[in-house]
């Protein structure tokens, strides 16, 4: 079994959510000076817009409402639309605007292995101190982010791009410079078209790009996206060692630096024997576990059901590993399981 997949269930999207906003469901359409684009087109951008609105936010639920903005804006502004740049471009346009009036509002998203110092394995209970949703970085679902009409290779850098690392990295940098940073790294616009959307000049966009990257050059080498059939070998067997609760044999899979953290917790840890101990103390309660496989931010991932006293198994948590080799290097575990589980096709129970 290969415990890698991209799923195919359909994207939840905002205007399908109670926030009753919903774009028309006819298809408009302008025609000015050759220039024709209806609604249709718009809709077709959304994974993308979707995903560069993750990345500049942090936030999946947040990206979700931007797009929707975006969507909006776009379909009330059609008029403006004269075909001097292509509409993607357009798109993009609007939704950086989106995502920069909304950064205006908040701080930055953080993960907890960049808060602070690792804990040990076995922490006092009055250390487990939690942050709010809004504090911590988000996991997305892969095919939400991925566009049918991008090539392969397109593919690769969209799936490398809203991975946890690179996301949090992005979130060191000043709005304005992380929307440079995309617009050119990511979505390949010109300088010229970034400072049209910045309002800026070009200087002052090839100035943010130089620090933008200044700031991002520590950050580790990406990973391959595909997996090599040593590390679906791996995934395979940390699928048996979890469920059997192997706990020895769980960590044997692991680097000697891997971290383990476990969103919205501030408490993390650092090392195969710290997890080692937490697994057989105040993480025994996993104990019975059932693993089912997904894909999240670009990595493998997998949801887990804790045994129910109740009977059966209930939601525990999203794990996703980020891998260097055919060795774990990181496990984040989302615990805001009422909103990412529905997100990503799967039910409360089994």
């Amino acid at each position: 079994m290969n415990y890698w997949k991209d799923e195919n269930s359909s994207v939840t999207r905002a205007d399908d959510r109670s926030s009753g906003r919903h774009l028309p469901t006819r298809t408009a359409t302008i025609d000015f000076a050759s220039v024709t684009v209806d609604i249709s087109q718009i809709e077709m951008y959304r994974p993308a817009l979707t995903g560069h609105c993750y990345r500049m936010l942090g936030s999946v639920f947040d990206a979700d409402d931007a797009v929707q903005e975006t969507m909006i804006r776009a379909w009330k502004s059609l008029e403006s639309f004269d075909g001097r740049s292509t509409l993607k471009t357009w798109l993009y346009r609007i939704a950086t605007n989106v995502c920069l009036d909304e950064l205006k509002k908040r701080g930055r998203r953080a993960r907890p292995v960049d808060e602070g110092a690792a804990s040990s394995g076995a922490p006092p209970l009055e250390s487990l101190t939690q942050q709010p949703q809004e504090y911590w970085i988000e996991p997305i679902l892969d095919t939400q982010v991925v566009s049918n009409d991008a090539s392969p290779a397109e593919q690769v850098v969209q799936r490398q791009s809203v991975r946890l690392a690179f996301i949090a990295a992005l979130q060191n940098l000043a709005p304005r410079q992380r929307a440079a940073l995309l617009m050119t790294e990511v979505l390949g616009c010109s300088a010229a078209e970034v400072a049209e959307t910045l309002e800026t000049s070009v200087p002052s966009v090839n100035s943010a790009l130089q620090r933008a990257r200044a700031t991002l050059a520590k950050r580790s080498e990406e990973q391959p996206v595909s997996l090599t059939a040593a590390q679906q070998g791996m995934l395979r067997r940390y699928v048996t060692a979890f469920e059997q609760y192997d706990v020895a044999g769980l960590t044997a899979l692991m680097r000697e630096d891997v971290t383990l953290c476990m969103p919205p917790y501030e408490l993390w840890l650092r090392g195969p024997e710290e997890i080692q101990t937490w697994m057989l103390g105040l993480g025994s309660g996993c104990r019975g576990s059932r693993l089912f496989p997904t894909s999240a931010s670009g990595w493998p991932a997998f949801v887990q059901y804790r045994p129910n006293p109740e009977g059966g198994h209930k939601a525990w948590g999203l794990i996703v590993l980020e891998l260097e080799g055919d060795r774990i290097a990181g496990v984040t575990t989302f615990l805001d399981t009422e909103r990412l589980f529905p997100r990503f096709g799967f039910g409360m129970t089994v």
